[in-house]
C-alpha cells in the first residue's frame, strides 16, 4: 500500500517561541530607531543660498538654530531678494536633514520605506 504523509498539526513547531523571538527583535529595532532619532536631533546641518551669502543651521529635528547673512547682500531697496535667499537656504538645510534621516533610518530598515518613520 502507498505511504501517506503525516502533517504536523497547525500551530505546532514552536510557534510561541518564534513569536517571542519576533517580538524581541521588533523591540530591539524600536530601541535602535529611538537612539538613531535622538542622534539625528543632535546633528547640525548647514544650508546656504546665494553662494554662501545666506547660511542657516538646523538640527535633525528640523529646528532652525542659526541664520547668518552677509551684510553685502542687505539692500533695503531689494528686501525681496534677501527673503528669497533665506527661504532657499532654509529649504536647502531641510532637504539635507531629510536625506540624512532617510539614510540613517534606511540602515535600520534595510532600505524598506516604512510610512511614518520620518
Amino acid at each position: 500500500m502507498g505511504k501517506t504523509k503525516r502533517r504536523a498539526p497547525i500551530g505546532s513547531g514552536g510557534g510561541k517561541s518564534n513569536q517571542k523571538n519576533m517580538m524581541k527583535q521588533i523591540q530591539q529595532m524600536q530601541a535602535e530607531m529611538q537612539r538613531t532619532q535622538e542622534n539625528l536631533e543632535e546633528q547640525e546641518i548647514t544650508g546656504s543660498a546665494g553662494g554662501g551669502a545666506v547660511q542657516v543651521v538646523a538640527n535633525g529635528a528640523k529646528m532652525l538654530k542659526q541664520v547668518t547673512i552677509d551684510p553685502d547682500v542687505i539692500d533695503e531697496d531689494d528686501v525681496e531678494m534677501l527673503e528669497d535667499l533665506i527661504v532657499a537656504a532654509v529649504n536647502d538645510a531641510m532637504g539635507k536633514v531629510d536625506e540624512m534621516a532617510n539614510s540613517e533610518m534606511g540602515k535600520l530598515t534595510g532600505g524598506m520605506n516604512i510610512p511614518g518613520l520620518m
